[in-house]
């Protein structure tokens, strides 16, 4: 299985997960134009995709979703709540008929060889998920846009072998920085975004032998900066209650504009 971040960030979300088989695209938030380029690095081409799985509505997560389901009518994949999200979005333009499709959270469906199981996230959207995405071999995860984490969560996200974990702020910088006070508030709030501490935490509480890779992703361009996420979530692992240290496991920031390198499972 690979697993890739075409682009993460608050202003546009699109992840890669695939096998020989089956190719998948978790949210379309940029441009068809950037897609389709991060697909050519990749080796696959739009018509090639079996499905596009879609967090929640907004648009850093939806932006190019229009433009590209209409080009290459592939199936989209979401829950009730972001579905009726998606057709209340004036400038994705007329959806084709019949490739939006109703999915539950908690409940398994396949696209391909893949089995996938939506749950759901704190997030201040009509009915958003994450992603689990499971084939005979790997199983991988998409969390990001979550401003908390319970029990739930991390059972969800139990025996990886690569996620997605997001680490949006850093919480001092939050408080110090341009952000309005009610943004800042929403932010950091139970349904906003994990900070960097909160997602070396969650980590602690995932870790396992067998975890190979942990993409950080939808970092805020305000709030945060690379290298700070990378070394906060590694000092939360290093300090945590387990066994880990932060350099135990290969842990990679996504980038705003860039394709991360392709992380092979």
């Amino acid at each position: 299985m690979r697993l890739c971040s075409i682009a993460s960030g608050s202003s546009g979300n699109c992840i890669y997960v695939g096998d020989d088989n089956t190719h998948l695209l978790v949210d379309t938030g940029i441009s068809k134009k950037r897609i389709e380029e991060g697909l050519h690095i990749l080796g696959v081409k739009g018509e090639e995709l079996k499905g596009i799985l879609i967090t929640h509505e907004h648009i850093d997560h939806i932006q190019g979703l229009g433009v590209f389901s209409r080009k290459y009518e592939i199936p989209i994949y979401a829950t009730k709540g972001t579905i009726a999200g998606i057709r209340g979005c004036s400038s994705l333009g007329k959806m084709p008929d019949g490739l939006l499709h109703e999915v539950n959270v908690d409940e398994v469906f396949s696209v391909g060889d893949m089995n996938i199981c939506p749950f759901s996230i704190s997030h201040d959207a009509k009915e958003p998920s994450g992603y689990r995405i499971e084939n005979e071999n790997k199983a991988v995860a998409v969390a990001t846009d979550l401003g908390k984490y319970d029990d739930y969560t991390v059972k969800h996200l139990q025996n990886l072998d690569g996620i997605v974990l997001e680490a949006n702020h850093d919480i001092h910088m939050l408080e110090v920085g341009p952000y309005p006070y009610p943004l800042k508030k929403r932010v950091m709030g139970d349904k906003g975004h994990l900070s960097n501490e909160l997602s070396g935490r969650l980590l602690c509480d995932i870790l396992h032998d067998n975890l190979q890779y942990v993409i950080l992703g939808h970092l805020s361009k305000e709030n945060n900066y690379e290298e700070l996420a990378y070394e906060t979530v590694k000092l939360e692992v290093s300090y945590g209650n387990n066994p880990y240290k932060g350099d135990d496991i290969p842990i990679m920031v996504a980038k705003r504009d860039t394709v991360s390198d392709i992380i092979t499972l």
